[in-house]
């Protein structure tokens, strides 16, 4: 991502290669899933103290907050008015790492 912002002909371009090919948010995915490892790597330890288990609160509220509060919702309303964003939302998964989805075409 920093090469292709470095690049002055991709000023106001959407990057769409790379991991950003199968998720509009790659690096917000990677912090919720950072967090749920933490706490799958934690359960052990709440089998034996069971207050760990509030430990899940960590990887709910932040994937709450990257999907609804900023993060997410910030960006998607940044480039809301951009029409080669809207195109790349109609292919690209939101969050969830997946492969791009064809766009049908009117005849």
């Amino acid at each position: 991502m920093s090469l292709f912002k470095k690049n002055p002909k991709n000023k106001g371009k959407i990057m769409n290669t790379g991991l950003w090919k199968y998720t509009r948010h790659p690096n917000y995915f990677g912090e919720m899933t950072l967090w749920l490892g933490i706490f799958i790597m934690f359960i052990p330890v709440a089998l034996v103290h069971p207050y760990t288990l509030f430990a899940i609160i960590s990887p709910i509220m932040i994937t709450y907050l990257l999907l609804r509060v900023f993060g997410v919702t910030m960006l998607e309303k940044k480039w809301s008015d951009n029409l080669e964003y809207a195109a790349y939302k109609k292919q690209t998964s939101r969050f969830i790492p997946w492969f791009s989805m064809k766009i049908k075409e009117n005849k």
